[in-house]
């Protein structure tokens, strides 16, 4: 175990991961290593285990290091094994896990099963021996274990909230440049036409159309929500409302919740009676929005329900 050095667990320029396995205990000669349960990933340069539990935990090994490796079969109670015989330690050795071991050989225990292709795909690289061919263009992390794991983690948080960042201006652009007032010239795009003719559009089929421009860099849908609940402190002219059905929209700023309901109690007493699917036939939009327009409108006393076999229908409230 004294020829694993700490690691961030990334994957330098030139190197291909080959083969990971899942559920894979580390033995330090005969005696079980103190880490816990992990993966072990297996690339074209090094042999790496990462600790399931704790992700700053990684350790990484040369290919190099092996002198050859056997299969040890599994016995009652115990799982498969690959026993590693390795060179003795490097004097340049980066600090790993373990200062000093009087063995001179690792197993991998696969509590998981997997050896059996694992074994293959050691075989393999181990052969064609392509560290040598092609060596990394960046060495190993250096510095204290600690230091590497910290700087491993922080680099990876780092670019996760840069990342985040992008994706809320991505979206704000992305909402904000199209043309969303009546007075500007629309490109015919189905966004537009809808938030113009109903002023507010469902957040699902916000998400379909944004991610439909984004193209392959998929947006979730949390990042979706929170760069939605952005829109106020941005002042951008859109704003999120979430329904007392949990219905979330995104809306016009300047949309007026009475005109919806004016809307509604005209159309719905110009037809004597409407259903949402009617309703939404009427103004252009979806079944869910105009559902929600009569909803707000009988939550505010101008509709009343007929809920029965034929389905929801809406009349004005003479009372």
């Amino acid at each position: 175990m004294d020829r694993f050095s700490w690691s961030n667990g990334l994957l330098e320029i030139n190197e291909t991961l080959v083969i990971q396995q899942r559920g894979v205990r580390l033995y330090d000669g005969d005696d079980k290593a103190k880490m816990d349960l992990g993966i072990t990933l297996l690339s074209t340069h090094r042999l790496i285990w990462r600790d399931i539990k704790n992700h700053e935990c990684c350790i990484a090994m040369p290919l190099s290091q092996i002198i050859f490796f056997e299969e040890q079969a599994a016995g009652i109670g115990k799982s498969a094994k690959i026993v590693i015989h390795l060179h003795p330690v490097p004097a340049n050795k980066e600090p790993g896990p373990y200062q000093y071991s009087k063995y001179s050989y690792i197993k991998l225990s696969f509590k998981e099963h997997g050896q059996i292709e694992f074994y293959r795909r050691l075989t393999e690289e181990m052969t064609k021996k392509r560290w040598e061919n092609t060596p990394v263009s960046q060495p190993i992390p250096t510095g204290t274990g600690s230091q590497t794991r910290a700087v491993g983690i922080v680099g990876i948080e780092r670019k996760i909230e840069e990342k985040r960042k992008e994706t809320d201006k991505n979206i704000s652009e992305t909402l904000n440049e199209q043309p969303l007032h009546h007075q500007t010239s629309a490109r015919g795009s189905r966004y537009n036409s809808v938030i113009e003719r109903g002023g507010m559009m469902a957040l699902t089929e916000v998400y379909c159309l944004v991610n439909r421009a984004r193209g392959m860099e998929l947006l979730s849908p949390e990042d979706l929500v929170n760069a939605c609940k952005m829109f106020e402190s941005l002042k951008l002219p859109l704003r999120l409302r979430v329904f007392d059905s949990g219905v979330m929209v995104v809306q016009l700023q300047s949309h007026s919740e009475e005109e919806m309901i004016a809307s509604a109690l005209d159309n719905v007493s110009e037809k004597g009676s409407l259903t949402a699917e009617e309703f939404a036939k009427l103004l252009g939009l979806s079944v869910l929005l105009s559902k929600e327009r009569l909803l707000l409108a009988e939550k505010m006393g101008h509709l009343c329900r007929d809920d029965s076999v034929e389905g929801l229908r809406f009349y004005p409230n003479l009372f």
